[in-house]
């Protein structure tokens, strides 16, 4: 943290010059979501946004993209990226079916997941191997298409912003502000498509909170931006793309699952509580 109240102006300066340029680069592609259609690429443009608003900052202030942390960085902490994320996701809906919120779906719902995810032929197997198979693909294949989108994100906020933060605020505070922005960019998406906005955003800026107190604590131990690429993608895929097909709906507690649901929330703040815990312990 800098000491220096002029150096500290000048971050504050630049923090606030980045959160605008991603407003502004944001808002035409939250109104074609909103207002046109759904479609991937106006995703993909948000998502890449905070990366395009991280870079102007720099040529702006005279400095060079060559300056984040591009490098690979210790493959131990490439792997924690990878399986706290996937074990959150698993541990979320084993506890979704143990407390009755949700149930293990069954044999064909598992089979129509399969064709939906044109794995040909595989309609003739059993339910394990179908499961075992859609697991390995998504987990491997679905990460490495999800982590070309949330490069863009971790580029703007774990590349960029968080090691702006740090110049000026602890590491408590850093992943507290980050994760109320992060998740406040999300808004306009749950004011639109949610059934329950302000539920769900409140689990979700829960989640983000102390999804950032994990995912600050590998980015400045690693001194990288991928463990956050790699850890945002893992998240992604399993708490939209693996556990909910393999979950049925239960009708009345449909706030308890997914990636905005109470469950989530709780077992998130549950891994953030701990790298809190551990940062302080660190005194990073």
């Amino acid at each position: 943290m800098l000491e220096n109240i002029s150096e500290r102006k000048e971050a504050w300066k630049t923090i606030f010059l980045f959160l605008v340029l991603v407003v502004i680069l944001t808002s035409p592609f939250h109104y074609a979501i909103v207002n046109l259609y759904p479609s991937r690429i106006y995703v993909g443009a948000i998502m890449w946004s905070p990366a395009i608003a991280a870079f102007i900052t720099l040529k702006i202030k005279g400095r060079k993209i060559s300056s984040l942390n591009w490098n690979w960085g210790d493959w131990k902490y490439i792997r924690l990226s990878y399986f706290i994320p996937a074990i959150a996701g698993i541990i979320t809906y084993i506890l979704i079916w143990i407390f009755g919120f949700g149930n293990l779906t069954n044999a064909e719902v598992i089979t129509e997941w399969a064709k939906e995810l044109q794995l040909m032929g595989i309609g003739t197997l059993d339910t394990i191997p179908i499961v075992v198979i859609a697991i390995l693909l998504l987990g491997t294949v679905e990460v490495i298409r999800s982590a070309a989108t949330t490069l863009g994100e971790e580029i703007g906020w774990r590349g960029f912003f968080i090691y702006e933060l740090r110049k000026v605020l602890s590491f408590t505070g850093v992943s507290v502000f980050s994760g109320i922005i992060w998740a406040a960019w999300h808004w306009p998406l749950f004011v639109y498509y949610s059934n329950n906005a302000i539920l769900e955003f409140l689990a979700f800026l829960t989640t983000c909170i102390f999804m950032s107190f994990t995912m600050t604590y590998y980015t400045f131990k690693s001194k990288s931006l991928w463990p956050a690429v790699i850890f945002h993608a893992v998240s992604n895929v399993y708490i939209q793309k693996i556990m909910p097909p393999l979950t049925t709906k239960i009708e009345g507690t449909e706030h308890w699952l997914g990636e905005n649901g109470i469950m989530f929330t709780i077992v998130t703040c549950v891994f953030g509580i701990y790298f809190l815990r551990k940062a302080i312990k660190e005194k990073m």
